[in-house]
C-alpha cells in the first residue's frame, strides 16, 4: 500500500503529465523591467560628474551595463511605442508622437504588446503603480503606470493584469514593468531634492558646452542630477521589496530609460542626448534554476550597440517564447542570440505640435542626421519645451541681447543643415558638423545609404505626410501657443519650478 508521501508524488506526476505547461512555468524565470522617464546615462558608473547613484552602479557591478544603448525615438509615446512591441515606431505607423488617440491605428496583423506573447506561454503581468500599502511611503514610493501609446490597444482586454506590486509573489512567473517620473518633468521632478540626502552642487557639474554657462543652466542641471538621485533611491526599494518577497533568487532585473533626458538639444532631438538610455541587466544570482546565457558576463561593461526594441525580443528569449516573425528587435544573448547590430536606427517626426523629419544612424563611433525639414531652426518651436525647460527661455533671452557665442548660438540658429555627421569619439556632445568636410565624406555616404537602406527595409511611414487635417490642427494649435506666451515675462524663466531649491538671477 502506497504511504502518504507517495500518493503525493503520484498525484503531482499525474497532474504535470496532463498539464506540462505547470512545470515549464514554475522553471522560468521572472522579469522585471525598471523604467526611467525621460533619463539619460547621467549615473555615476557612467562616468557622470556631480551625481551619486549607489544602487544602481552597485547593481551595475553585479550584473552588466551597456555602454550603447539607444531608444529608436527620443520622445515618450513613439519610445514605448516601439520597445512594447519590439517594432520600429516608423513601421507601425506610431511615429508621430501623441497620435492616433482616436481608434483609427490598430496594431498590424502579427504585432502586438509584448504582455500578450508573454501570457499564452503562462505569464502574469503587470505595470506598477502600488508598490506599499503605507500611505506615508506610498506618497514617494509608486509607478506612474505609464503606456501612452501611439496605437489602440484592443478595449476589451487589458494589456496587463495587475499594477499592485503585492499580487506579483502568488502569480508567478510574472513579468512586471516599473515606471519613475522623478526624471520627467513635472511635480516629481520638482520635489526630487526633497527626498535625497545630499543635494547636486550646481558648481561640481559637467555641463554641456551646447548651453550657456549660467547659474539657469547650472541649476536645470542639478535639479536633473537630483532627480536621477531620486530614482536611485526608489530602484533601492524596489530591489529591497525583490528580497524581501524571495523574488531576487528568480528575478531578472532590467533598469533603462525611456528615453533621453527632457532638457534642450534632448528629448525630442534625436542626438545622443536624446537618444542614448542607461542600460543595465542583472541576472540572479547563485540561482542553480537560472544559468546565465550565453553572452551574459556579469561584472563587465559592454560595448554592443543595442536598440531598445532589442529588450523586447531578448524579454520573450527569456521567457521560452519565440521570436515572433515581424519582430524587428534582436536577442541580445543566450543561445538564440542574433547578430550584434553594427549601426542602431532612429529618428523623429512629428512632436505635438512641431513638424519635423529627422532619421538618423549610430555606429560605435559616428552619427549621422538627415534633415527632412532644413528650413525650419533647430530651436523650432514647440509649447511644451518653451513652457517646461528655463534653458529655452534662457537661450532666447540672451539671443535677443546679443550675448550668445560657440555653441550654444548654434542653437539659435534660423535653419539647420541638411546633414550632420559627429564624431562620437572625439566630440561626445556632437557640436562639431563634420558632413561637410571631405576627410569624412566616404563614412558620410556610408551613413546616408545605410539610412535609406534602412527605410525601405522596416517600410518607414514617415515618408508619407500626415493628412492635410492633421497638419491644419497642428499649425493651429502653434499659432494658439505662440499668442498665449507673448504676454509671458521676459524673465519668467528665473522662477520656474524646474530650478528646485536653487536661487538664480540674470546678469543685467
Amino acid at each position: 500500500m502506497l504511504n502518504r508521501s507517495a500518493l503525493a508524488i503520484c498525484f503531482f506526476c499525474a497532474i504535470i503529465s496532463l498539464c506540462p505547461s505547470l512545470l515549464v512555468a514554475a522553471e522560468k524565470p521572472n522579469i522585471l523591467w525598471i523604467i526611467a522617464e525621460d533619463m539619460g546615462p547621467e549615473l555615476s558608473c557612467y562616468g557622470t560628474r556631480g551625481v551619486q547613484t549607489p544602487t544602481l552602479d552597485d547593481l551595475a557591478s553585479r550584473g552588466v551595463r551597456y555602454q550603447n544603448a539607444f531608444t529608436v525615438t527620443p520622445v515618450c509615446s513613439t519610445s514605448r511605442s516601439s520597445f512594447m512591441t519590439g517594432m520600429y515606431a516608423m513601421t507601425i505607423d506610431a511615429h508621430n508622437h501623441r497620435s492616433h488617440r482616436s481608434g483609427d491605428n490598430p496594431l498590424p496583423e502579427g504585432v502586438r504588446v509584448l504582455t500578450d506573447w508573454l501570457r499564452p506561454a503562462g505569464y502574469y503581468t503587470g505595470n506598477l503603480r502600488t508598490l506599499t500599502d503605507d500611505k506615508q511611503e506610498a506618497r514617494f514610493y509608486k509607478g506612474t503606470g505609464k503606456t501612452d501609446w501611439n496605437f489602440n490597444y484592443d478595449k476589451p482586454k487589458k494589456p496587463f493584469d495587475t499594477d499592485n506590486w503585492n499580487d506579483l509573489k502568488a502569480h508567478q512567473p510574472f513579468y512586471a514593468q516599473i515606471n519613475f517620473s522623478e526624471t520627467h518633468r513635472g511635480g516629481a521632478w520638482n520635489s526630487s531634492h526633497q527626498h535625497i540626502p545630499q543635494m547636486a552642487d550646481p558648481e561640481n557639474i559637467e555641463l554641456p558646452p551646447y548651453y550657456p554657462d549660467h547659474s539657469v543652466s547650472r541649476a536645470v542641471w542639478a535639479q536633473y542630477l537630483n532627480t536621477v538621485m531620486a530614482v536611485d533611491k526608489k530602484v533601492k526599494y524596489i530591489l529591497d521589496l525583490l528580497k524581501r518577497d524571495g523574488l531576487d533568487k528568480n528575478t531578472i532585473v532590467v533598469f533603462f530609460g525611456d528615453h533621453g533626458r527632457a532638457m534642450p538639444r534632448g528629448k525630442q532631438w534625436p542626438y545622443d542626448s536624446g537618444l542614448h538610455i542607461p542600460l543595465i541587466i542583472y541576472w540572479p544570482e547563485g540561482s542553480e534554476d537560472l544559468p546565465e546565457p550565453k553572452g551574459y558576463v556579469r561584472g563587465t561593461v559592454s560595448e554592443q550597440l543595442i536598440a531598445s526594441i532589442d529588450l523586447s525580443a531578448t524579454t520573450l528569449d527569456w521567457a521560452g517564447v519565440e521570436k515572433p516573425k515581424l519582430m524587428q528587435g534582436r536577442i541580445l544573448m543566450g543561445d538564440h542570440a542574433d547578430e550584434p547590430r553594427e549601426i542602431v536606427f532612429g529618428g523623429r517626426d512629428r512632436g505635438d505640435e512641431t513638424i519635423l523629419h529627422i532619421r538618423t544612424a549610430r555606429t560605435d563611433r559616428f552619427r549621422y542626421l538627415k534633415n527632412g525639414f532644413p528650413e525650419k531652426p533647430f530651436m523650432e518651436f514647440n509649447h511644451y519645451k518653451e513652457t517646461q525647460y528655463p534653458i529655452m527661455g534662457l537661450l532666447r533671452y540672451l539671443h535677443r541681447e546679443g550675448k550668445l557665442t560657440g555653441p550654444p548660438a548654434v542653437l539659435m540658429q534660423p535653419t539647420r543643415p541638411a546633414e550632420e555627421l559627429y564624431d562620437i569619439q572625439n566630440d561626445p556632445w556632437e557640436i562639431n558638423n563634420l558632413a561637410d568636410d571631405p576627410a569624412f565624406a566616404e563614412i558620410k555616404q556610408k551613413l546616408a545609404a545605410a539610412v535609406v537602406e534602412w527605410q525601405e527595409e522596416i517600410d518607414d511611414q514617415g515618408r508619407k505626410p500626415e493628412s492635410e487635417e492633421v497638419l491644419k490642427h497642428a499649425a493651429m494649435e502653434e499659432a494658439r501657443d505662440r499668442k498665449k506666451l507673448e504676454s509671458r515675462a521676459e524673465d519668467w524663466f528665473l522662477k520656474h519650478p524646474a530650478l528646485g531649491p536653487y536661487k538664480v538671477q540674470l546678469d543685467r
